[in-house]
C-alpha cells in the first residue's frame, strides 16, 4: 500500500507539472499560428492599391528623445510594387517568380538641438498569401553618424545584418527564429485589419526602437489589444519587459487610413530618464505618382501635405 501510494503521488506530481507546462505554453501566442492562413485581398482593396499611385500621409510628430520631446514631421508612404526574389529589391524587369508587394517607407524628421535626425524603415510585405515581410530596411542618420539594419526573410528564420558607428555594435548573419513583426502590423492595418492578431504574442519590436534604445534585435512578449468602434480601431501592443506601449488608431471603415500613433518608453540617461510619449496626428493624404514630381514646380505637392 505504501509503494502503490509513492506511485499515486508521483503520478499526480508529474501530471501537475504537465499541466502547468501546457497551461503556460497556450497563453502565449506564437504569431506564426495566428497569421499563418494565407491572406488574400478584397477586389475594393486591390483596386484602390493598384490605382497607378502611392497613398503619401503626413503627420505632425512630437519625438521623445534625450529625455525631452522635439518637433518633427512624420510621413507614410504605401506604394505597391513587385518585388525581386533573386536581387531582394524592387524587381525592375517582369519576372514569374517576382512578389507584389505593399511597400512602406516610414519616415522622421526632427531636430535636437543643434543638429537634425532623420529616420527612414522600408517593409516590403506581400500584398496577399504570405505573412511577413519579404525584407526590412531601417536606418537613422544625425550628426554624429548613422546606423543601417537589413533583414531578410529566408524559408525557415529572419536573417540580419546591422551597420554602426557605435563600436561593437554591428553585426553579420544574425538568425532570429521567423515570428510576429512589430514593422508588418502597419500594412496589415490597410490590407486585412481583420487578421490583426491579439493576447500575448511572441513579436519583434519595431527596428526603429530596437536600433534607436541599443537593444537586442529579438522577439519579446507583448500583449495586444484591438478596440473597435464604429469610426475609429485603436490598435495597443505592450511590452511590459520593454516598458514600452505602442497605440495605433486608424478608420474603422475601408481604407482604414492611420490618423496617429502614440509610442511611449524611457527616454533619456540618469536623471534626464523618464517615460515620455511620442505622437503623430495626421495633417493631410494625397494620392500622387511621386516618383513623376521631381521638379521644382512640383513641390507644391509639399505644401499640400503642410510638409516645409
Amino acid at each position: 500500500m505504501k509503494r502503490l501510494a509513492t506511485i499515486i503521488t508521483s503520478t499526480l506530481i508529474t501530471l501537475t507539472i504537465y499541466s502547468c507546462i501546457n497551461s503556460n505554453a497556450s497563453e502565449i501566442k506564437h504569431s506564426a499560428i495566428i497569421v499563418e492562413k494565407t491572406r488574400t485581398v478584397s477586389p475594393e482593396t486591390k483596386k484602390y492599391w493598384y490605382d497607378g499611385n502611392a497613398e503619401i500621409s503626413s503627420y505632425k510628430l512630437s519625438q521623445a528623445r534625450y529625455g525631452e520631446i522635439h518637433e518633427g514631421t512624420a510621413t507614410l508612404i504605401f506604394v505597391t510594387e513587385p518585388f525581386s526574389q533573386t536581387s531582394n529589391t524592387k524587381a525592375d524587369y517582369p519576372n514569374p517568380n517576382n512578389i507584389p508587394v505593399l511597400k512602406l517607407n516610414m519616415n522622421k524628421k526632427f531636430n535636437t538641438g543643434i543638429y537634425p535626425y532623420s529616420m527612414m524603415n522600408s517593409t516590403f510585405f506581400p500584398f496577399e498569401k504570405d505573412n511577413y515581410s519579404l525584407k526590412i530596411a531601417s536606418s537613422m542618420q544625425e550628426w554624429c553618424g548613422m546606423t543601417y539594419v537589413e533583414m531578410k526573410n529566408n524559408k525557415d528564420h529572419l536573417l540580419l545584418n546591422f551597420n554602426s558607428y557605435f563600436e561593437g555594435a554591428s553585426f553579420l548573419n544574425k538568425k532570429i527564429k521567423k515570428v510576429l513583426l512589430e514593422d508588418d502590423l502597419w500594412s496589415l492595418i490597410r490590407l486585412n485589419p481583420e487578421l490583426l492578431p491579439t493576447g500575448d504574442i511572441e513579436i519583434i519590436p519595431s527596428f526603429f526602437f530596437l536600433n534607436s534604445k541599443h537593444k537586442e534585435f529579438k522577439s519579446y512578449i507583448a500583449n495586444i489589444e484591438l478596440n473597435k468602434s464604429e469610426d475609429i480601431s485603436t490598435y495597443k501592443i505592450s511590452y511590459s519587459k520593454l516598458n514600452r506601449t505602442l497605440q495605433i488608431s486608424f478608420e474603422s471603415s475601408f481604407p482604414h487610413k492611420i490618423l496617429n500613433w502614440k509610442e511611449s518608453h524611457n527616454s533619456g540617461y540618469g536623471k534626464n530618464k523618464k517615460i515620455l510619449t511620442t505622437e503623430a496626428s495626421l495633417m493631410n493624404t494625397i494620392k500622387v505618382d511621386y516618383w513623376n514630381k521631381n521638379q521644382n514646380k512640383d513641390s507644391i505637392w509639399r505644401n499640400k501635405l503642410n510638409l516645409k
